[in-house]
């Protein structure tokens, strides 16, 4: 079963690829905004180009920056998180998660290891809660995208739901639940994300070995493209909120004080999300037409646990019980989260 839903998920992606991909929607949308508004399309291209080349330096970084974690083998540092005592392995896996340039993909095998040689399951809760949050590169572009205000309370928000869902985990296997977490028919991986978390040397001088310096390149070629694609479609489409989406609306619904637009914020993550890197682009825009700082939060970080590609993850791997869990302490993490940050920064 977990096979064919994996199947069916890369299928479909890659079939959406095929129809739209991004590349594709950036040529037809200023096509179609010719055709319907011709007066609106420089407005929206300047909108959107200004927004890109204000990010474009943080992009240069962030792409530097994975490829050379991904070179040195860096990655190595994330096993030593779940060594030790149970709460230093908690709070250790909840910091690390928010340092880890992976995508929910990439983790599964090495997520599959701890949890096949009895790993807590606390430990990997708060890791796998916390990855897709933010890492370094991320934040740089939330910080371009949003400020900086914006970076740090994803990096706390990471860790804070890392350890809510760590804690809870504990709580809950010492009252016999999650006996047996890993589902019998586990799925190995996705087969669509390079690579795998390794556990070998760190080399910080990676360029002195060839196989190293090679992965330095592709990683930027790899990373470079992606980021451009994405950030580049993001910004498009927030030029394109900005011009015809109502400000009166997007108030109405995930704006102004109270819990009701943080609570909707976290839940429309799920189905609106982007990546981690996109998100704050259309964030952006969102809060342009009034979208209140906590929804905004609670957006990007409940998406960024909740989207499909991380809960196929999370479900390839975990018996529903588990799952459940994980897709509870994310919401509402993100909620409380999102709280905490309109609170804060007003």
């Amino acid at each position: 079963m977990t096979e064919l839903v994996v199947n069916g998920f890369n299928g479909l992606r890659v079939g959406f690829r095929g129809m739209a991909s991004a590349w594709g929607l950036m040529l037809a949308i200023p096509l179609a905004v010719a055709a319907l508004d011709t007066t609106s399309l420089p407005d929206i291209l300047r909108i959107a180009s200004v927004a890109f080349a204000g990010t474009l330096p943080f992009i240069v970084v962030a792409v530097l920056l994975i490829a050379y974690l991904k070179a040195t083998g860096t990655t190595a540092l994330v096993a030593r998180a779940f060594e030790g005592r149970e709460t230093r392995m908690i709070f250790l896996a909840a910091l690390v998660g928010g340092l880890a340039p992976f995508c929910s993909c990439e983790v599964i095998p090495f997520i599959a290891a701890l949890l096949a040689i009895g790993a807590p399951l606390s430990a990997i809760m708060a890791f796998w809660l916390s990855s897709p949050v933010i890492d370094p590169p991320a934040a740089l572009i939330t910080a371009a995208a949003l400020g900086w205000d914006f970076a740090f309370g994803k990096a706390a928000a990471a860790v804070a739901i890392g350890l809510f869902g760590g804690f809870g985990v504990r709580l809950l296997v010492r009252r016999h639940a999650f006996a047996a977490p890993l589902r019998e028919d586990a799925a190995g991986g996705c087969g669509t994300c390079g690579g795998t978390l390794g556990t070998g040397e760190i080399v910080w001088r990676f360029w002195r070995e060839p196989v190293r310096a090679a992965t330095f390149r592709s990683e930027t070629l790899q990373n470079a493209h992606f980021l451009v694609k994405w950030l580049a479609f993001a910004y498009l489409i927030q030029a394109l909120l900005v011009t015809y989406v109502p400000a009166a609306f997007i108030a109405s619904l995930v704006g102004g004080p109270g819990a009701g637009p943080i609570v909707i914020g976290a839940l429309v993550g799920t189905p609106a999300y982007l990546n981690g890197y996109a998100a704050p682009a259309l964030v952006a825009g969102l809060m342009e037409q009034g979208m209140s700082a906590g929804a905004a939060l609670a957006f990007m970080v409940s998406g960024a646990m909740t989207c499909v590609p991380a809960m196929v993850a999370v479900w390839s791997l975990v018996r529903w019980q588990v799952f459940a869990a994980y897709v509870g302490f994310a919401v509402v993490g993100a909620v409380v989260s999102g709280m905490g940050f309109g609170a804060v920064v007003g």
